[in-house]
């Protein structure tokens, strides 16, 4: 793997994933990994744009922004790309009347949305609320409808808390995948419609874009969410074949590697 000197050559922005990169989720709310407030910070003194990019699904942005300002991050709500805000411009756009399938966190993100008449579903890292139960009212909506549409954000297979491996969204999507015979609309990551969102929010085209990510199953498999290479992966780093800086790790460990050039 080329060193960060050659690969940071034309870079004028940063996409920082969260979870896993800047903090551990979990009880009490969370952790921040050792030396991310700092590298943050290093990096918005620097004269590159920093965005930070998430499949957050259990929070509002507010609420997300919140918890890190707490831990120590210097980070404000209109930094962050999120599914949520993105799924319901999405639903505005298109006319879509929404049964949410979603953790209570994130619900007041939805709450200019009309949800009368259902028809569609919008499904999200709903935690204990994957209830058989719920899982089948989403599930008889969607075949009830002649043109059934389901809205996923994200599609991670799992993620890490303080407590351990947590299943994400992406198991639950793929079962009202198979069990309707419709492929889902992902909004979030690996959506590359998502990513380019987030560079047109700091002017910054994709070849002049470093990312730093967690090494997760999300559904990648080996292909780069923002110009379509492929990844070139060890087991808890890689990078991309044809972007510049497209690497998984912490962000204290890519900041690291940066002061050690």
């Amino acid at each position: 793997m080329a060193p960060w000197g050659e690969l940071l050559a034309g870079v004028r922005g940063v996409l920082l994933d969260i979870s896993g990169v800047l903090y551990d989720s979990g009880a009490g709310g969370g952790t921040a990994i050792a030396g991310s407030v700092e590298a943050v910070a290093r990096l918005k003194r620097s004269q590159l744009k920093v965005r930070f990019c998430t499949n957050e699904s259990q929070k509002s942005r507010v609420e997300l922004v919140g918890q890190l300002q707490r831990l120590g991050f210097d980070i404000s709500e209109g930094e962050v790309t999120a599914p949520a805000p993105a799924a319901c411009q999405i639903l505005k756009e298109r006319a879509l009347r929404p049964h949410l399938l979603i953790h209570d966190g994130v619900r007041s993100e939805f709450d200019q949305i009309d949800t009368s008449n259902p028809n569609c579903v919008v499904i999200a890292d709903a935690g204990e609320s994957f209830s058989y139960q719920n899982m089948n009212s989403a599930f008889q909506v969607l075949m009830e409808l002649e043109n059934p549409v389901l809205i996923s954000l994200g599609k991670g297979r799992y993620y890490k808390e303080t407590s351990g491996l947590m299943l994400d969204v992406g198991p639950y999507m793929k079962a009202l995948e198979y069990a309707c015979g419709i492929k889902a609309e992902v909004v979030g990551k690996p959506s590359p419609e998502f990513f380019k969102s987030a560079l047109q929010a700091i002017g910054v085209e994709a070849h002049q874009i470093a990312q730093i990510y967690t090494f997760q199953s999300h559904g990648l498999q080996g292909q780069c969410e923002i110009c379509s290479g492929r990844h070139d992966w060890g087991r808890y780093r890689g990078r991309c074949r044809r972007c510049p800086a497209v690497r998984n790790e912490s962000a204290a460990g890519a900041d690291r590697e940066v002061q050690a050039q």
